[in-house]
């Protein structure tokens, strides 16, 4: 008498055809009770991206327009320097306007705070207040070497530069009107001109983005001693 083979047994619901459907096996999984735990879906790599935030997408910035000339530097020279698409770019300062006009406001401000007395200092001849002036302006310089060598060279080319350099003017007289003040004190010469004065001791320190290094020689903090006995020594007034 002939057998027939026994039949195969039922296929389970976690057998080849719901292993390769992920949401077969879950429904078969609920049927029987059984627990599967789903393998984690692998996360796409994400590429590398420099960590730039606001300030060092500045600075970044301000070193290229003192290299290449601001009017020289595009937004695509801007985004290669700093391994970020424009977009990104965008997303941190609408312009590379915005990127001068920060930077030349930074500048300023710092130089426009050394003419500002503390409150409830007590007065001070001006000769005394000059030179703090000056010590400080040479401080502020090498502290914001970078974004000071680009105001020092912007020529007016935009309303931006414009404004910059009106209130440079603006700094300029406040120091002459300081030095007229000097003069009729007694404590400087009055027969050099108060405005070619101001000039020429700001020209003086000015020099300093031309050949000052932070990794030099030159010891920075000796700096603004250096100038204010150049400038002022030469400039005290002679004995009557």
């Amino acid at each position: 008498m002939r057998t027939d083979p026994p039949s195969p047994p039922p296929a389970s619901p976690t057998s080849s055809s719901t292993r390769s459907d992920p949401r077969r096996a879950r429904d078969a999984a609920c049927q029987t009770g059984r627990v599967i735990e789903q393998a984690p879906e692998p996360t796409r790599a994400r590429r590398g991206r420099p960590g730039y935030d606001r300030e060092g997408i500045l600075r970044i910035a301000v070193e290229l327009f003192n290299e290449q000339g601001y009017d020289a530097t595009s937004v695509a020279d801007l985004s290669q320097r700093l391994g970020l698409t424009k977009s990104a770019l965008y997303h941190h300062f609408a312009s590379k306007e915005a990127l001068l006009e920060i930077a030349l406001d930074q500048a300023l401000s710092a130089l426009e705070a050394v003419l500002h007395t503390p409150d409830g200092a007590p007065d001070q001849r001006a000769i005394t207040r000059l030179r703090d002036v000056i010590r400080r302006a040479t401080d502020v310089l090498i502290q914001h070497l970078p974004s000071v060598t680009l105001l020092l060279r912007v020529r007016g080319n935009s309303p931006i530069e414009k404004e910059a350099l009106a209130r440079r003017r603006r700094f300029d007289q406040q120091v002459t009107a300081l030095v007229s003040e000097a003069q009729r004190d007694g404590d400087l010469r009055d027969d050099v001109d108060a405005s070619i004065v101001a000039r020429l001791i700001f020209g003086m320190i000015n020099s300093v983005i031309e050949w000052y290094r932070p990794d030099g020689t030159i010891d920075g903090d000796r700096l603004g001693h250096d100038i204010l006995t150049v400038a002022l020594d030469g400039l005290r007034a002679q004995e009557r």
